[in-house]
């Protein structure tokens, strides 16, 4: 199977929902940079807090970090929950998955304030395992090309 070209892909969703799951198997599949947004706020972006100002410039920059991979070339995995429809815009453009998998997330404050997408690619059932959906993504994307 082909391989899709360089392009920036938001797998987002409540904590908990199964959205590290996911990236972690597609990710190696279209042979992508993968970008887990715990692990960028722990080692990049200590100065961010959980306040909706923060998670937009946090989602900002995730973005600026995939935007980067996609203009050299390749594909950029965001692992994360973009909660509302502000850090989505400041995320920009990308192919979206929202993992819809759990109805409430591991944290009662991202619950509140997260805001289901109107707009996505592909959104993930509680139907089907995790690879599954990965080899489906890979052939919706191949598709794509």
């Amino acid at each position: 199977m082909t391989l899709p070209a360089a392009r920036k892909i938001l797998i987002m969703g409540l904590p908990g929902a199964g959205k590290t799951t996911l990236a972690t198997l597609l990710a190696p599949r279209l042979n992508a940079v993968l970008f887990n947004a715990d692990e960028v706020r722990a080692n990049l972006e200590r100065d961010l807090g959980f306040s909706l100002a923060d998670r937009i410039e946090h989602a900002r920059r995730m973005g600026w970090l995939c935007d980067c991979v996609v203009r050299s070339g390749h594909v950029a995995v965001a692992d994360f929950i973009c909660p509302t429809r502000e850090t989505r815009a400041a995320f920009g453009e990308a192919f979206t998955i929202f993992v819809d998998r759990i109805a409430k997330g591991r944290f009662e404050d991202t619950n509140k304030l997260f805001s289901p997408p109107q707009r996505y690619d592909l959104r993930v059932t509680p139907d089907g395992a995790p690879l599954e959906w990965a080899e489906k993504i890979v052939a919706m994307l191949a598709r794509e090309r």
